[in-house]
C-alpha cells in the first residue's frame, strides 16, 4: 500500500465512526417548511409554487409537459449608436492591472456589453498575473450596492464643484499658515502618482505623503532595510531550490507581499530533485498544510528554534534536536536550500543571514516595490497630528480607525485638523469623522500604472464608466494642483504623458494591450549587513505566555479591504472549511484542559464556545473558538480583516482583530480567554458530502516509494490498477461493464486532470467557477443547513499515522471503536491533503439513468449536461451520485429579500455571466465543464476554418484558467499531442472511486511526500 494512514476529515468523524451514515441519512431528508416553498402571489400571480403543484400531481406525463415554464418578457433597449468594439454576444478582453492597496496582479478583464464580469490571469504577465481568490472575486466589488456613491460636504449630498471648492479653501489656508497638508495613502507603487504628488508638492510646500497599511509588512520592510540597505522587499523564485524551511511563514499566502505558489507547484513535481518543505509554525496555516514535515510549536518555541538553527548553521552547533535536524538538512543542500521567517524582524533578519549564509539561489536578487509602509514616519506623523500641526489630512482609502490598534487615539486627533477630507469607497470610520467626502473609483474604473518589481512596469485601465459619482486620488490632485475646469486635469492624458519615459520605446497602446512591459528600473538587492546579534536579542525577548496569540490573514478577506465582498466572505476556510465567520483557533489539548467544545448537534451543524480574548490588557469580546487539528499546544489563532463596521452588510461579520495588532510583531504573548457561557454556530461545508464514506480517495505516496517501487507492484505497489475478481480471473475494471461503450472518438472528448501534488487549496479555482457560472451566494444560514451552492468545492483530509499495528490491536483486545479512540492523539498534528471536487462527467453515470425526465444527459464530448428547464427537482440524480457533486435549488436565490446578496439588486447583478443561465428554485446544477466556454471555442475554430489548439481547451474552463500551480489540466483526449493526454498516462494517475464503475472525466494523481516515512 502506498500508505498506511487513516483520511478523515474532522475529528468528529474520526471519533464517531457512524458519523458518515449519519451525515448521508440527514443527506436528503426533507425538513423545509411548505410555506418556505409557497409561490409569491404578486410576482406569480398564484399562491402555490410550481414545485408544490407538481407535488401534487404527481409524475405524470402531463406534469412533466408542465416542467418547462416560460421566462416572464423583460423589455430590452437596443443601442441607438452601437459602440464600434462591441459586438452583442462576443466578450471583449482588456489587459489591466488589479490593484487595491493590499493585492496584485495583472490580468485580462472580460468584458460583456460593457460590463466587466470576469477576471482572469494575464498570461503575459508570468508570475505576476496570476491571481488568487480576491483577485477573482475583485469584479464583484465593482458591483458593491453599499458605496458611497456621490461627493459629500458636513454629511450631506453636494457637487464635486463645492467639493473642490471646499478644499482648495483649505489648501490655500493650510499654506498661507504653514500648516501641514497630509495625504495619507495606502502603499501605491505608481511612479506617475508618485510625479503626480511632486508637481503637487511643489505648489503646497508644506504637503506630505505618508504611507498607511491595514497590513503594513513593516517587520518585512525593517529587515530588508537592514539586510539589504533598501526599503524594498526581496524576490524569490524556488524553481531550483531543493528545500524550503520556512518558520511561521506563510509564503504560499501573502508572505513578502507576493505568493511564491506557482514556483514553488514546479519545484515540486515529483522527481530525485523535487522540493522539500518543512514548516515550523504555530498556526496550522495553508503552506504548512502543504508541507511534507511540519513541527507545531508556539510562538516563543519557533523563535527559539530559528535562534538555534541560525547558530547551528554559522557554526555555532545546536543541543535542540529539531534545530540540529533542520541546520543538517540545510547545509546538505547548501544554494538549494531557503529559508523563511516572519512574524517579527528579529526572525526575517536571521532568515536573511541564514539564506546568505547557504548562498541560497531563490533568492535573485529582485525587488518588490508594492509594499511602503515607514513606521517611524507613521508615528512622526502622529506627532504632528497631536500637536495640531496638520491643516488638511486626506486619506486615500484608508480607514486607521477601524485597522490601527489605537484606532480610537486616532479619531479623537481627527478634531485637531480643520479639513478632515476622505477619498473612500464605504460609510466607513473615516467617511464619518471626514467633512468632505469623495467616491474613490474602483480600480476597473480607473486609469494608472505600476511598478510592482525590479524590471516590470503594469498599466490599468478603464473598463466601464464610472458607475457612481467617484474619482480616483489622481484626479483630484490635478484639480487641486491646477485649478478647476482646467484644460490639463485629465488623467488619462497626463498618464499617457508620463509613462513614454518609462516604456523603452514601446509605445502606450502596444503596452496598454499587453498590460504590462519591462521597466528600465534595474534596482537590485545585495547583502549588505545585519545585526544577528540584535536580532537574537530581539526573539529573546518575546515572552513566553500559557498562551500565546498569532494574528494572520485568510486566503478569502486578507486584510479586510473586500469585506463586503459576498463571494469572499460565503468562500470556505481551506483549512476549518468554515465561512462566514473568523474565530480563535486552538488546541485540541487546550480546549480540553480550558473546557472550550465543539459539538455537532442532531443536524450534524457546529456548535462552539464563545470566549472574552484578553492581550495585554486589551480585550475582545464574544470570540467564538474552533477546535484546530495542528494548532499549537499553548497558542491560540485569530484572523484580521473581519468585524467592519459601516462597510455595508456583508462586511459587518466576525469580531475586529487589528486592536490587538501593532503592526509589527504577529505574535503576542500574555493571552487570557475567558468563557462566556454562550455557544455560536458555525457555518461549515465540510461534513456535508459524505462520499460515501470511503476513505481511499486522496492517495499518497512517500517519495521513496514512489521512485524505487513500481506503481503496479504486485505486493507493494502504491497505485495499483483496480482489477475485479470475476469468475474468469482477475480483470482490468477498465475490460469490465454493464454498459455498451459508445464512439468518442469524433471531434473532441474533454477531459480534467487534477493534481493533488500542486493543487494548494488556495481557492481560486471556487471563485473563478463561481464568477463564470453565476452560483449564487445563499449566506450562513443555509451554508449551516448544508445548502451551498458550489459547483467546485475544495475537500481537505486529515491523516494520521497509525501507532498501533494490527497485530498489537488483536493482542490488546481493541475493537474498531477503541482503535478510534487511540488514534486522536496523533491526530492532534495531521498530514492534510487538498482535494477539488466538481462534478465527474463520469461516462456511465449514475444521475442519467435515474432522472425520470432525461434532464441530465452524456454528450460525446465527455460532458455531462442538465437541461434545466426540464428539471423537475425529484433530486434522484444528487441521491444516486457517490461524489456529492450536485446542488439543489431550495429557493429562487436572486430577486429574493430572504437572500440580500448581489442577485438581489440591479446593480449586483451586472455581474451575470449572460451566457449561463440564471437558475430557480426546484431545479437541480452542477458542473458542466464550462460547456459555454468549449463550445465558443470550438465554433470560433469553426469560423476561421480550423482545429482547435491545446492552449484554448486549457483555457476553457473557468477553474483551469484561474489555478496559478497548474493543479487543474482540462483538454482534449482525441489531440494525441494535449497535455491532458500525455497526464493520462502518468503512473499517478487514478479516478475517484473508480471501484463503482463510473468511468469519469476527471481523473487525480496521487500525492508526493518528500520525506522518510517513519
Amino acid at each position: 500500500m502506498a500508505s498506511n494512514k487513516i483520511q478523515f476529515r474532522s475529528i468528529h468523524e474520526l471519533k464517531d465512526p457512524a458519523l458518515n451514515g449519519k451525515l448521508a441519512l440527514k443527506e436528503f431528508q426533507e425538513e423545509i417548511p411548505v410555506e418556505d416553498f409557497l409561490g409569491d402571489a404578486e410576482k406569480n400571480e398564484s399562491s402555490t409554487s410550481r414545485r408544490d403543484f407538481l407535488k401534487l400531481l404527481g409524475f405524470s406525463t402531463a406534469a412533466v409537459t408542465l416542467a418547462a415554464c416560460e421566462a416572464p418578457v423583460i423589455k430590452t433597449i437596443p443601442y441607438v449608436v452601437k459602440p464600434h468594439e462591441i459586438i452583442p454576444g462576443v466578450p471583449n478582453y482588456y489587459a489591466s492591472t488589479y490593484f487595491d492597496g493590499y493585492d496584485f496582479a495583472s490580468v485580462l478583464v472580460k468584458t460583456r456589453e460593457g460590463r466587466p464580469i470576469k477576471i482572469d490571469p494575464n498570461p503575459a504577465a508570468g508570475d505576476l498575473g496570476k491571481t488568487n481568490a480576491r483577485a477573482q472575486a475583485s469584479v464583484l466589488s465593482l458591483y458593491d450596492n453599499d458605496k458611497v456613491k456621490q461627493p459629500k460636504l458636513d454629511g450631506k449630498d453636494e457637487t464635486f464643484d463645492k467639493v473642490d471648492d471646499f478644499v482648495i479653501k483649505g489648501l490655500e489656508e493650510a499654506k498661507a499658515s504653514g500648516k501641514r497638508i497630509v495625504l495619507l495613502s495606502h502603499s501605491f507603487a505608481s511612479p506617475t502618482f508618485k510625479k503626480l504628488f511632486a508637481e503637487f508638492k511643489a505648489k503646497y510646500p508644506t504637503a506630505e505623503l505618508v504611507t498607511y497599511d491595514a497590513i503594513p509588512y513593516a517587520a518585512s520592510l525593517d529587515a530588508a532595510q537592514e539586510v539589504f540597505g533598501q526599503r524594498a522587499l526581496p524576490v524569490y523564485d524556488l524553481k531550483g531550490s531543493e528545500l524550503v524551511v520556512a518558520f511561521q511563514a506563510d509564503f504560499l499566502g501573502e508572505y513578502n507581499a507576493a505568493s511564491l505558489e506557482t514556483s514553488y507547484a514546479a519545484a515540486r513535481k515529483p522527481g530525485a530533485s523535487m522540493l522539500r518543505h518543512i514548516q515550523v509554525e504555530s498556526n496550522m496555516s495553508l503552506t504548512g498544510a502543504n508541507a511534507d514535515s511540519r513541527h507545531r510549536l508556539k510562538p516563543s518555541a519557533v523563535n527559539k528554534t530559528l535562534v538555534e538553527v541560525y547558530n547551528a548553521i554559522v557554526g555555532g552547533g545546536s543541543s535542540d534536536k529539531l534545530a540540529s535536524e533542520i541546520a543538517k538538512e540545510l547545509l546538505a543542500k547548501g544554494s538549494k536550500a531557503v529559508v523563511f521567517a516572519d512574524g517579527s524582524k528579529g526572525a526575517q533578519v536571521l532568515a536573511h543571514l541564514i539564506n546568505q549564509k547557504l548562498g541560497s539561489v531563490a533568492f535573485i536578487g529582485k525587488a518588490n516595490f508594492l509594499k511602503e509602509f515607514d513606521k517611524a514616519r507613521f508615528q512622526e506623523f502622529l506627532g504632528w497630528l497631536n500637536s495640531g500641526q496638520v491643516g488638511v489630512l486626506i486619506t486615500n482609502n484608508v480607514d486607521p480607525i477601524y485597522s490601527h490598534h489605537k484606532g480610537q487615539d486616532f479619531k479623537k486627533s481627527l478634531t485637531k485638523v480643520p479639513y478632515v477630507i476622505a477619498v473612500a469607497d464605504k460609510k466607513n470610520e473615516m467617511y464619518k469623522a471626514a467633512k468632505a467626502v469623495i467616491p474613490v473609483a474602483n480600480w476597473l474604473e480607473s486609469w494608472g500604472d505600476i511598478e510592482p518589481q525590479t524590471g516590470v512596469y503594469t498599466l490599468m485601465q478603464p473598463t466601464i464608466q464610472k458607475i457612481y459619482k467617484s474619482r480616483q486620488i489622481e484626479e483630484s490632485l490635478l484639480v487641486w494642483k491646477n485649478g478647476k475646469n482646467n484644460a490639463a486635469n485629465n488623467y488619462y492624458d497626463y498618464l499617457k504623458a508620463n509613462s513614454a519615459s518609462l516604456l523603452g520605446g514601446t509605445s502606450f497602446n502596444k503596452a496598454l494591450y499587453n498590460g504590462i512591459v519591462a521597466s528600465a528600473n534595474a534596482t537590485t538587492l545585495s547583502y549588505a549587513g545585519g545585526n544577528a546579534a540584535q536580532a537574537v536579542t530581539e526573539l529573546g525577548n518575546f515572552k513566553a505566555s500559557d498562551l500565546e496569540l498569532v494574528l494572520y490573514t485568510k486566503t478569502s478577506i486578507g486584510d479586510g479591504t473586500q469585506a463586503n465582498n459576498p463571494w469572499l466572505q460565503e468562500l470556505p476556510d481551506p483549512l476549518t472549511r468554515m465561512s462566514w465567520d473568523n474565530y480563535l483557533t486552538i488546541s485540541p489539548k487546550d480546549a480540553e484542559r480550558l473546557g472550550i467544545e465543539n459539538d455537532l448537534n442532531a443536524r450534524m451543524q457546529l456548535d462552539g464556545s464563545i470566549v472574552n480574548l484578553t492581550v495585554n490588557g486589551v480585550t475582545i469580546e464574544n470570540v467564538p473558538v474552533f477546535i484546530q487539528p495542528g494548532q499549537a499546544d499553548g497558542s491560540v489563532g485569530l484572523a484580521l480583516g473581519y468585524g467592519k463596521k459601516n462597510s455595508g452588510a456583508t462586511a459587518d461579520t466576525g469580531v475586529n482583530a487589528y486592536p490587538l495588532f501593532d503592526g509589527s510583531n504577529l505574535a503576542v504573548s500574555n493571552v487570557k480567554i475567558e468563557k462566556t457561557g454562550e455557544s455560536h454556530e458555525f457555518a461549515g461545508i465540510q461534513l456535508q458530502n459524505t462520499l460515501m464514506g470511503r476513505y481511499d480517495i486522496a492517495k499518497e505516496v512517500p517519495l521513496t516509494e514512489y521512485l524505487n517501487v513500481a506503481f503496479d507492484d504486485e505486493h507493494h505497489g502504491w497505485n495499483k490498477p483496480l482489477e475485479y475478481h470475476t469468475i474468469s480471473g482477475a480483470l482490468p475494471a477498465g475490460k469490465i461493464d454493464l454498459w455498451d461503450a459508445f464512439d468518442d472518438t469524433d471531434g473532441p472528448h474533454f477531459n480534467l486532470s487534477v493534481d493533488l501534488n500542486s493543487c494548494t487549496g488556495c481557492g481560486a479555482c471556487i471563485i473563478a467557477c463561481q464568477a463564470e457560472n453565476n452560483v449564487p451566494v445563499v449566506g450562513k444560514e443555509e451554508i449551516r443547513m448544508s445548502r451551498d451552492m458550489y459547483w467546485l468545492r475544495i475537500d481537505r483530509y486529515y491523516s494520521a499515522k497509525e501507532k498501533i499495528e494490527t497485530k498489537e490491536g488483536v493482542e490488546r483486545g481493541l475493537n474498531v471503536p477503541n482503535l478510534y479512540d487511540i488514534l486522536i492523539e496523533p491526530n492532534e498534528s495531521p498530514d492534510v491533503i487538498f482535494q477539488p471536487v466538481m462534478c465527474q462527467h463520469c461516462n456511465h453515470a449514475p444521475c442519467e439513468t435515474v432522472c425520470p425526465v432525461a434532464a441530465t444527459s452524456h454528450s460525446k464530448q465527455g460532458q455531462n449536461h442538465m437541461a434545466y428547464n426540464r428539471c423537475i427537482g425529484t433530486r434522484y440524480c444528487a441521491n444516486n451520485c457517490p461524489y456529492k457533486v450536485r446542488r439543489f435549488n431550495w429557493f429562487t436565490y436572486n430577486l429574493n429579500d430572504r437572500f440580500d446578496f448581489n442577485q438581489n439588486n440591479d446593480l449586483g447583478r451586472m455581474v451575470l455571466n449572460p451566457d449561463v443561465v440564471v437558475r430557480t428554485r426546484g431545479v437541480m446544477e452542477k458542473c458542466s465543464l464550462c460547456i459555454q466556454k468549449t463550445q465558443a471555442t470550438i465554433l470560433n475554430a469553426k469560423k476561421e476554418n480550423r482545429k482547435v489548439t491545446d492552449g484554448e481547451f486549457k483555457e476553457s474552463v473557468a477553474c483551469a484558467s484561474a489555478c496559478s500551480t497548474g493543479s487543474l489540466t482540462f483538454g482534449d483526449m482525441n489531440d494525441k499531442e494535449s497535455e491532458v493526454r500525455k497526464l493520462y498516462s502518468s503512473n499517478r494517475r487514478y479516478h475517484l472511486l473508480e471501484e463503482i464503475g463510473t468511468k469519469p472525466n476527471v481523473f487525480y494523481h496521487t500525492k508526493v511526500r518528500n520525506r522518510v516515512e517513519k
